[in-house]
């Protein structure tokens, strides 16, 4: 069984980990749990309370298959937990860590994104922050996965759902469905 935590913070973008979290638990049978500063409840950016299974401090790595940061507005803040620790520690631990919209920033302050592939919101959100990587930025929008990291824009939540499921080896006929799915609703010319 896959085991995945999603960090949360307050304010968190709500609908950038629903999909890859309902996709992975409904149909593939993950086990998905959700973490946030000392285990407090968040409220998300439209209004959802979301109180969490564990403290972000109490996150066990150990047979831990996926470590998320869904992005929020607090990623960009003093009150931002820091979690560069945390991440940087699963990324060594062969981890696959993956971030969006502005959780991708913390995987740059934790210097995942230094020798990797990677997107964001854009490449100046990550270039505030001074980190190492900034050549290997794919100005894109879609998800981008590179060994084990995978990131994205927090308009792609379908290609960062898919992406971490091709990045678990679920590269399977429930994927082509969802994938084709999801892309239904752009396929109609206006």
């Amino acid at each position: 069984m896959i085991r995945a935590i999603t960090i949360l913070s307050e304010n968190f973008s709500d609908w950038e980990t629903a999909l890859i979290n309902s996709a992975g638990r409904g149909y593939y049978g993950f086990e998905t749990r959700f973490a946030a500063p000392d285990g407090r409840p968040v409220l998300s950016s439209g209004g959802m309370m979301v109180t969490p299974q564990l403290a972000i401090e109490d996150i066990q790595l150990d047979d831990l298959d996926l470590l998320m940061v869904c992005g929020g507005t607090v990623w960009r803040t003093d009150q931002a937990p820091d979690i560069t620790g945390l991440v940087s520690s699963a990324h060594h631990r062969n981890i696959i860590v993956a971030g969006i919209c502005d959780g991708t920033r913390v995987l740059a302050q934790a210097g995942v994104l230094d020798n990797v592939r990677h997107t964001s919101n854009s490449a100046e959100n990550l270039a505030e922050l001074h980190y190492r990587g900034a050549a290997y930025y794919q100005d894109v929008p879609w998800a981008v996965a590179d060994r084990r990291v995978i990131t994205a824009p927090g308009s792609a939540p379908v290609s960062f759902m898919a992406e971490i499921l091709r990045e678990l080896g679920s590269r399977d006929e429930n994927l082509k469905t969802w994938l084709a799915m999801h892309a239904a609703e752009h396929s109609r010319t206006a």
